[in-house]
This record gives structure tokens, C-alpha cells and sequence, in this order.
């Protein structure tokens, strides 16, 4: 008797979408507030981010994984996204569509481990 459910990849993708969803919504609201509001008006203290600051940031573990998590989940949650709005204007989910807008996500994430690996320790 055939297995009448059918193994899907979907959920993986919705977890990454739910999560880089959440992760916007709590980090990124902070991220333009202290960026576009906070560093000009003298919230932050002086060289709070300086290159020194932010490679300090970037070269650390904790730093580097709070960086990637950023990157990569705000890279999920975006195509994700731009996947159903393509079904929305009637660009169906060919596995061609899937490669590319998948594929962009995947392709951002090695670059963004790859550079902060590239930075050292």
C-alpha cells in the first residue's frame, strides 16, 4: 500500500522564515532604532561603534554567532517571503524558482559564515 502523505521539505523553510521573522522583529527594531536614532542623537557612548568596536564584535565566538544568526535568518526570512509573493503575481514554484530564490539564501549564508571565518579569532 502506497504512503499516502507526501515528504515535503516545506517545513524546514517555514522554520527558517519564522525564525529570521522573529529575529527581525525583536533585533531589527533595535538595530535601526540605535543606528539611525541613537548613534545621532548621542545615545551610545563615543566609538560605541567604532571599527575597533565592531571588529572586537565580529572577531569574538559569541559575537560571530550573534552576527551570522542576524545575517543568515534575515537572509531566510527574505526569500521566503519573495518565494510566495512570486506565486502571488503568478510565477508558480517550478523547481527553477526554488533554486534561484533558495539557492540566493543558501549562497548568502556561505558568504556571510565565510567572511566572518575569514576574519579570524
Amino acid at each position: 500500500m502506497k504512503d499516502s502523505l507526501k515528504r515535503s521539505h516545506e517545513p524546514v523553510f517555514w522554520l527558517l522564515f519564522g525564525a529570521g521573522g522573529m529575529l527581525a522583529a525583536l533585533a531589527g527594531a533595535m538595530l535601526v532604532f540605535l543606528l539611525a536614532f541613537g548613534v545621532p542623537a548621542g545615545l551610545l557612548p563615543a566609538g560605541a561603534l567604532s571599527y575597533a568596536s565592531m571588529h572586537a564584535l565580529a572577531t569574538h565566538v559569541l559575537g560571530k554567532g550573534a552576527l551570522f544568526a542576524v545575517v543568515a535568518l534575515f537572509f531566510w526570512h527574505a526569500v521566503h517571503r519573495i518565494f510566495h509573493s512570486l506565486h502571488d503575481i503568478g510565477i508558480h514554484a517550478t523547481l527553477r524558482a526554488r533554486l534561484l530564490v533558495y539557492g540566493s539564501a543558501a549562497a548568502g549564508t556561505l558568504v556571510a559564515a565565510w567572511a566572518l571565518l575569514a576574519l579570524g579569532f
